[in-house]
């Protein structure tokens, strides 16, 4: 679907539903939702590029508790006919088919290219990309390996589910302020990223999340690096009119 006339596609990252409590994780939730309700009539596509939760895992039959009313919205907005896409983060790597089969939503577990009116994006999450983190690295392929996410899938829910939100705090707690200053271009991982694809292919947007900082970045006279921010502090987001995307903050009133 191609964004025209009054229809835009919009490009959403790191809500981290669940964190830090449920009493916040909650009224971040109801604000997600007042903002699809007022896209929804002009959205074209929808892009959730990453860590809409910040812990997730699919039991063969049985998936965590709570966030009925973000995946009921998400449910609404396919069985409408707008299309939704979700690219997994570091916070909700272990997706398998539930958005696929109960939403209609594919999920994608690396940067995929798009083309709108003739413009190339390329979106994805943006974890592990670029040059450094390789402590990172490592770990996001044990975390992705097979093996280690059965094992982890035989371990009763009270048990891994503690785990692991105790492991999420611990992760955010670690990477929360310092990721929220912009480094500068030398230091951004995700600009030399970008460079470095542009080598060898054209890109008129890298849309990210992952950094919690929103980044409207010029690569060159006709290439641009988006980073989403996040729904925690900034409440921002990208849409795509389509002509140009632009870095939009929602705040209602």
């Amino acid at each position: 679907m191609e964004a025209s006339g009054n229809k835009k596609i919009y490009f959403l990252s790191d809500f981290h539903l669940g964190a830090p409590d449920a009493a916040a994780s909650l009224l971040r939730e109801k604000k997600i939702i007042r903002f699809l309700d007022e896209v929804k009539p002009t959205a074209a596509e929808i892009f959730i590029v990453g860590d809409l939760f910040d812990f997730w895992y699919e039991y063969k039959k049985v998936v965590p508790k709570g966030y009925v009313r973000i995946l009921g919205k998400l449910a609404e907005l396919t069985d409408a006919g707008i299309p939704v896409h979700f690219f997994v983060g570091n916070h909700d790597m272990w997706m398998k088919d539930y958005f696929q089969k109960e939403l209609n939503i594919p999920v994608y577990f690396e940067p995929v290219a798009f083309e709108f009116n003739r413009k190339k994006f390329l979106v994805g999450h943006g974890d592990g990309l670029g040059p450094g983190d390789h402590g990172y690295k490592f770990i996001k392929k044990i975390f992705r390996n097979k093996a280690c996410n059965w094992l982890f899938g035989m371990l009763p829910p009270f048990i891994g589910m503690g785990i692991a939100n105790y492991f999420s705090k611990r992760s955010r707690a670690q990477t929360g302020q310092s990721n929220e200053v912009f480094l500068g271009e030398d230091r951004e991982w995700l600009i030399a990223y970008c460079k470095d694809v542009l080598k060898k292919d054209h890109y008129d947007y890298f849309v990210f999340g992952h950094r919690h900082l929103p980044i409207d970045f010029a690569l060159n006279a006709g290439s641009r690096y988006i980073n989403l921010g996040d729904w925690i502090k900034y409440f921002s987001y990208g849409v795509f009119d389509g002509e140009n995307l632009e870095l939009k903050y929602y705040d209602p009133r």
